[in-house]
């Protein structure tokens, strides 16, 4: 990562901090310090308001630059910024809702500050906006994650199942470069690079925030669950490819031979209100107001019992991507942020017909000022894996 774009992101966090008359941050979270550090580092960033960040590591060792400091524990951080002629912070936010709380008890003992309050939805946001660097690196995923749908089809036989689909996406995702897992915001949340479901394995609720829902195999609740694929069985791949650490995510529906007309037809309101919603959404647009307008949809068809599920429904359409795959912002109800210009996000309309499966796609686009743009690329109708 070149020093020019950590000092663009190192600033937008500045002006943030800033804004809520916070004097520093401290960051220790590996997607955090990858997004300042453009690498995982074991450790503690210590970002002031204004002047250059300090990081403290643990691990790796053999980092060197002035400010690069070795520690064994957190306590020794306020002697050592001390001796830097760092002045001390009275407010000082830390990642509160992502580190244990024994952590946050610790750091609020060993700065000894005035205030010690929470940074993380504050870096949340700073990080929903991209730089130009960000959203290539979002492109490189989706270009790759594109090829993977055309080339998955080939590698199809006879007798396979869900979970056969599954291992083969990611393989050919891992051969292009895509990184081994996806990183998901949340304690409860879990993922790896895809997600399958086939027949009505789709509409088995999980315990997991996603789209939909999926037994899953072993301890791992969602997605495919080794269901054998059948002659008119709709089969939903789900994928985040994450090149550089910037997750593009991808929706395509396959069937194995015909599905019944009513499939088709579902699959084409999921497309309509992909076109509606990549023409409504620019910046100035408020996330509820998109959710509410893929509901008029949805509705429209009379398709509400079927929308992102059946016994179990995803209360949204889409959402923000980068560093994970769940970044801000959430288009769903009651949702009054505002889209700004270069956000990345997914929309994925999806719907479960009964003894078919799921059908339905997932782009992302990336908003700029007079609209969306999409990035990702492959063939959006129901392809017959068996063909």
């Amino acid at each position: 990562m070149n020093t020019q774009e950590l000092s663009i992101r190192l600033k937008k966090i500045q002006i943030a901090l800033s804004g809520i008359a916070a004097d520093a941050c401290l960051i220790s979270t590996n997607v955090n310090m990858l997004y300042v550090a453009g690498r995982v580092l074991n450790g503690y960033c210590y970002i002031p308001v204004e002047g250059e960040p300090v990081f403290f590591i643990r691990r790796p060792i053999g980092l060197k630059g002035d400010n690069v400091r070795y520690i064994r524990k957190p306590e020794q951080i306020r002697e050592m910024l001390i001796e830097m002629g760092i002045s001390l912070p009275n407010y000082l936010l830390v990642e509160a809702a992502e580190i244990p709380h024994l952590d946050f008890v610790r750091l609020e003992k060993a700065m000894q500050v005035n205030r010690v309050g929470d940074c993380t939805h504050l870096l949340r946001e700073v990080r929903a906006i991209k730089t130009e660097q960000e959203i290539a690196f979002i492109k490189e995923s989706a270009a790759r994650q594109s090829e993977m749908f055309t080339e998955l089809p080939k590698h199809y036989k006879a007798g396979m199942t869900d979970s056969d689909i599954s291992i083969i996406a990611d393989q050919i995702l891992r051969k292009k470069g895509c990184m081994p897992n996806l990183r998901i915001f949340g304690s409860t949340m879990e993922g790896g690079i895809s997600c399958v479901w086939a027949g009505d394995n789709a509409a088995t609720p999980s315990p997991y925030d996603f789209s939909l829902g999926g037994g899953g195999v072993e301890s791992f609740p969602v997605g495919d669950n080794g269901t054998v694929l059948k002659e008119g069985m709709s089969i939903m791949v789900d994928t985040g490819c994450a090149v550089n650490g910037y997750i593009s995510d991808q929706t395509r529906t396959f069937s194995v031979g015909k599905l019944v007309q009513k499939a088709y037809d579902v699959h084409q309101v999921s497309l309509e209100i992909q076109t509606l919603l990549s023409q409504l959404i620019k910046p100035g647009v408020i996330c509820e107001d998109v959710y509410q307008t893929a509901l008029t949809i949805v509705n429209k068809y009379q398709l509400s019992d079927s929308f992102m599920g059946t016994f179990q429904q995803a209360p949204f359409v889409g959402h923000g991507v980068g560093l994970v795959v769940n970044e801000p912002p959430v288009l769903c109800d009651r949702n009054k942020t505002v889209i700004e210009a270069n956000m990345a996000i997914a929309i994925e309309p999806k719907f479960i017909v009964e003894g078919v499966g799921a059908v339905g796609t997932e782009n992302t686009y990336v908003v700029r000022k007079d609209g969306l743009e999409k990035v990702t690329e492959a063939e959006e109708g129901v392809l017959n894996i068996a063909h």
